[in-house]
């Protein structure tokens, strides 16, 4: 198993998320034109580019199309320049049931399919979506774009190994064959056959090995619950233009088991969800009725607060009312003279001084005895 961490929030079932980089500087235009035309075709029900966002740094556009007839899908990408050049795109899209991989990928319902739009970039690794990728001849670089590719992207990575010396059949980039809503989600690595042993040291820490001729999915981060190196390995995957049944099966069951969110996804999926403003006239009829319902109760629970205050004001009130009708009569305060200790004190001396003084003359015992 791998010792790449976990997260703990699962990738809701109904949403397909990718991200990915443009090359050029006209990535808004390319995408601008593109949904035109398909909404012109009647590909999508409508799209637009939100007016909060004209100004600002990141570019934002919406649309909406269905699928298998009526099932709604909201879609959500956003364009950012990067430091290194081009522009990264993030992709959310939102069905009103599970996924199903069949569906067109919402990728082309933005961008164009022609291979003269460099919009398929991979945002980690820089890599294609649509096409298989050699692996470096370096070994410092076959690790470093590996750990990126396992630590730091949202595609689907499959490292496969060349047996022997291929010819332009076996080229043929996986990505053709597999289910629509995979082919702009999956990164191909091709290791020649004498890159096997470096090829294995370098995706030893991810708790993984290539077999001879075959090839594995990788793990990604974060690693989904019960993944296992072994059960997303083939052994053998011949490369004669025939179509890897094998492979594309185990490609397509590790892309529909439930996974954590990548890092960012969760603030994706929440600027879908409570950010979307492409509503259709019953959706916008909805949500006012959703804010008056809403004003109303904050009415109605700031009114029972304030009869409750005013119940509570005059209960206390009344209280007060009682307790003054019912209280004793205050006590006149004692002089404070009388209960001084000075005074108390000058008075004790003056008895004292009455019977302390001396007897006159008319009062000698001496002179009335004589």
């Amino acid at each position: 198993m791998s010792r790449t961490p976990t997260a703990d929030s699962t990738a809701p079932s109904t949403v397909w998320l990718a991200r990915g980089r443009h090359l050029g500087s006209d990535a808004a235009d390319v995408l601008r034109r593109n949904l035109t035309r398909l909404k012109d075709s009647a590909v999508l029900d409508d799209h637009q580019e939100p007016s909060e966002a004209e100004h600002a740094l990141e570019r934002i556009f919406e649309a909406r199309w269905r699928v298998a007839g009526e099932v709604t899908v909201r879609a959500r990408l956003s364009l950012a320049p990067v430091s290194s050049g081009g522009q990264e795109w993030v992709l959310a899209a939102e069905a009103e049931q599970p996924w199903d991989l069949r569906w067109p990928s919402p990728a082309t319902m933005f961008w164009p399919e022609s291979d003269d739009v460099f919009w398929d970039r991979d945002a980690a690794t820089g890599l294609r979506l649509r096409d298989l990728s050699v692996l470096p001849e370096e070994d410092k670089d076959i690790r470093r774009v590996l750990r990126q590719a396992v630590r730091g992207s949202w595609a689907v990575h499959v490292v496969v190994h060349e047996a022997m010396t291929t010819g332009q059949r076996g080229r043929r980039p996986l990505a053709d064959m597999l289910p629509p809503s995979l082919r702009h989600r999956v990164v191909e690595h091709r290791a020649e056959p004498h890159q096997l042993r470096v090829l294995n040291w370098a995706v030893k820490d991810f708790g993984v090995e290539v077999p001879r001729g075959g090839a594995v999915v990788l793990p990604g981060t974060p690693v989904p619950p019960g993944y296992d190196g072994q059960d997303f390995s083939v052994r053998s995957v011949f490369l004669d233009g025939s179509e890897p049944t094998e492979l594309i099966a185990t490609v397509t069951r590790y892309a529909a088991m439930p996974k954590p969110l990548p890092d960012g996804g969760q603030a994706v999926v929440t600027a879908l969800r409570e950010r979307w403003q492409l509503l259709t006239l019953e959706e916008q009829l909805a949500r006012e009725r959703a804010l008056v319902t809403m004003y109303s109760e904050a009415l109605e629970a700031m009114t029972q607060s304030r009869d409750l205050y005013r119940e509570a004001a005059e209960r206390a009130n009344e209280a007060l009312a009682v307790y003054r009708d019912n209280a004793p009569p205050p006590e006149l305060p004692a002089d404070p003279q009388a209960t001084s200790p000075l005074q108390q004190l000058s008075r004790t001396f003056g008895r004292w001084k009455g019977t302390l003084r001396p007897p006159t003359r008319d009062e000698d015992p001496d002179q009335q005895t004589g």
